[in-house]
């Protein structure tokens, strides 16, 4: 084998590329999707290969088709991945899709963070650092409960971090900027747990039992050095997690 990554047949790589604007809020829920003529005029190819990706989608439970009238964005019950919000920055310049929203409900220097959030800053264990906790939104419901930690060495060069106004590009884009410091890949643990009573409390559920998702998301700058670690939390039903590998 020469290690190169096998090319994806026409109709999935067609796929991928709607699930990417789909999952990234390019497309919101109720968008049309391009039909399976227009589809095939953009890509060159032939019908019968743009169904199968549609269909593909259908499967996936993404879109959805009323006869006669089109193709159609399904309405996700799930939360975007930190991956796809960072897509929408990108190519939007802002990090959050139509009917999303957050609020910022308290940015501060902390000048003992845990043990756990000064490791994966690589600092010490007596060094401050910046933590801004948000909840996201989804109309009127809490679908994320997320803390942004950054080095305190960040105040003075990105002040907007210690303050609950909204950063509408996200605060890796604006860390970008301010700093000169470039993201350039990312890191994701999850694991479950108990809500308890601080998280139950944000995303309104009813016991502080109730099972919970949470992510530890790392993102690591040119010189492999972190720039922003996150601990995010998800309600039941609100998230999913996909992976395509190869069986042969």
């Amino acid at each position: 084998m020469n290690g190169q990554a096998p090319t994806l047949p026409k109709f999935r790589e067609i796929a991928e590329q709607l699930r990417k604007r789909i999952l990234g809020g390019e497309l919101p829920p109720g968008e049309e999707i391009p039909s399976e003529r227009a589809l095939a005029l953009e890509y060159g190819i032939s019908r019968p290969t743009a169904t199968r990706a549609l269909e593909l989608l259908r499967h996936e439970g993404l879109v959805y088709s009323v006869q006669g009238s089109g193709t159609f964005v399904a309405d996700l019950a799930i939360s975007r991945r930190p991956s796809d919000r960072y897509q929408r920055s990108r190519n939007a310049g802002r990090i959050y899709s139509d009917g999303e929203r957050a609020e910022i409900v308290s940015a501060e220097l902390v000048e003992r963070p845990p043990e756990h959030v000064a490791n994966a800053l690589r600092i010490g264990p007596k060094v401050a650092a910046i933590r801004r906790r948000r909840v996201i939104w989804k109309g009127d419901v809490p679908v994320e409960v997320s803390t942004s930690w950054f080095s305190a060495s960040l105040a003075a060069t990105a002040p907007r971090l210690l303050s609950t106004e909204r950063i509408r590009p996200g605060t890796v884009a604006y860390v970008e900027e301010a700093s000169g410091r470039q993201a350039t890949y990312a890191r994701d643990r999850m694991s479950a747990r108990a809500a308890g009573a601080e998280d139950a409390r944000s995303m309104k559920l009813a016991k502080v039992t109730a099972p919970v998702l949470a992510v530890e998301h790392t993102v690591f700058d040119q010189r492999d050095e972190p720039l922003e670690f996150v601990e995010a939390v998800y309600p039941p039903g609100r998230w999913t997690h996909e992976q395509r590998y190869d069986l042969l």
